[in-house]
């Protein structure tokens, strides 16, 4: 009767140890030919890890910045497209980009008025020198913008909205015009003369205290006017491309000027109005870090700055700032766009800013355009990529490469997330999930297969993954 209850003890033992040794890990991966494929699941061997035999090592106890999130942003231009679908249809995609069961957006960007993918200049107060903003109104963005951002929040109504704008009303400029460059807007001159174009990044808004106090007012107006819409947006980044002099929607601000304007008037104008919504230093897109620094090291002014948003050149000074000012949350607010290639090679590109800036310390990576009709063609003529296209005539729905790279990290990787430590590369990134998930993102570029041996705690997975694959593995 002993050697019977010795031999059962025996048998439960080596089950334990059994399933220790096959802990089970989730696969899915996507290759240009087949996209979002669930793998055969596969599990970790006992073993210790070691640097010299793991080509991975993730360091599941040493947690990083927290992840707020991912998202893209609302544009004109992009509910135009999908208003030429039927409502289910564009339900559908809607549930593709915010469902957990998809690419789980649940960060998304909008322009106070117009943007480069708005269908024509606008500010919500035309008015010259109406200090007063007796003619503030939103009523073109109930037909288009409000709509499109509505019909997200049905299907998530947790998603956290977030704002900036291009320009200030045209009267509130030294050039008294939405752009600082000449170019062609459907075709058509924009009206931007040699003499009235602002190329050298000098402060483009007229820095008078009238016009200073009524920007701060039109800006605590547009958060209201969109909270009585059911609209509650969490941030407002100052400024889009503080240093960009483009033929759209712009305005160029010096870092000495930006933060006069957010301490002497916009800060408490929040304050006064007792708005939640957070004021950002954003969106920067220079590569020398002194303009961020600038603008943190005025006392006044950074008191009313809760993050930072970074696009663009900023990629170069993101890591510098990130480790200077640990105190602030950091959002990659603009993927870069490319020029309507919409192929793999522009996904992995995504894919190495992702990793970047991840690896930098941002909580937030936001797409640009997230639907368009497929020439992707801005109202000023850029052509540029998106996640889906929708094409207005033969109603054909596609998603592109850079969709599925952005659903690789949004669908496993929930808000409250860390990213963990690693032993470092840019074909990876981990992290550690609210409930206990553990993540890995792992891209491989190689024109061949790739074999990694990745070390967690005291167990090894050996994987071996497709030429020019995106993967993500999960498990408990």
């Amino acid at each position: 009767m002993k050697l019977f209850k010795d031999n059962i003890l025996v048998i439960f033992v080596t089950l334990a140890f059994v399933g220790l040794n096959a802990q089970t890990v989730e696969w899915t991966s996507s290759t240009e030919q087949a996209k979002w494929v669930r793998q055969k699941a596969i599990s970790f061997q006992l073993s210790k890890p070691s640097t010299e035999t793991a080509e991975i090592i993730v360091y599941t106890s040493d947690k990083l910045q927290q992840i707020d999130g991912f998202g893209g942003c609302f544009n004109e231009i992009g509910w135009e497209a999908l208003q030429s679908i039927t409502s289910a249809e564009r339900e559908k995609i809607l549930k593709e980009l915010f469902t957990p069961a998809g690419a789980n957006f649940n960060i998304c960007r909008m322009p106070v008025a117009a943007n480069d993918y708005s269908l024509s200049y606008y500010s919500y107060n035309d008015v010259p020198e109406d200090f007063t903003m007796g003619n503030f109104n939103i009523d073109r963005d109930r037909y288009i913008l409000i709509p499109y951002i509505k019909e997200a929040l049905k299907i998530r109504p947790d998603l956290k909205l977030w704002a900036s704008p291009w320009s200030p009303p045209a009267w509130m400029k030294v050039n008294n015009h939405y752009a600082l460059h000449g170019g062609k807007i459907n075709g058509q001159s924009n009206g931007v003369t040699p003499e009235k174009e602002i190329l050298n990044n000098s402060t483009a808004f007229r820095m008078e205290t009238s016009y200073i106090k009524a920007y701060a007012l039109y800006l605590s107006k547009f958060v209201q006017a969109y909270r009585k819409e059911g609209i509650n947006l969490s941030a407002l980044c100052v400024q889009n491309e503080i240093v960009y002099s483009p033929h759209w929607s712009s305005c160029t601000w010096r870092a000495e000027d930006l933060a006069y304007f957010i301490r002497s008037a916009l800060g408490p104008q929040f304050k006064k109005d007792s708005l939640s919504t957070q004021i950002w230093l954003g969106t920067v897109n220079g590569a020398d870090p002194n303009y961020v620094r600038t603008v943190l090291n005025d006392k006044e002014a950074s008191k009313y700055i809760a993050g930072v948003g970074v696009q663009w050149d900023a990629k170069k000074a993101i890591p510098v700032i990130t480790k200077e000012y640990p105190q602030y949350r950091y959002m990659q607010t603009e993927s870069e766009c490319g020029n309507g290639e919409k192929n793999w090679k522009s996904a992995e590109y995504t894919w190495s800013l992702i990793n970047h800036y991840l690896n930098s310390g941002v909580n937030s990576y936001m797409y640009w355009n997230m639907v368009l009709d497929p020439s992707g063609k801005s109202t000023w003529d850029w052509v540029q990529n998106m996640l889906i296209s929708v094409d207005k005539t033969t109603k054909a729905v596609v998603y592109y490469p850079e969709y599925y790279i952005m659903k690789h990290l949004s669908h496993f990787v929930q808000p409250g997330a860390y990213r963990l430590k690693t032993s470092g590369g840019k074909d990876h990134l981990a992290f550690v999930n609210p409930d206990g998930t553990k993540v890995l993102v792992l891209v491989n570029t190689a024109e061949a297969d790739k074999k990694f041996s990745v070390a967690v705690a005291d167990k090894t997975l050996e994987i071996t993954v497709k030429a020019k694959s995106f993967n993500t593995f999960s498990w408990k």
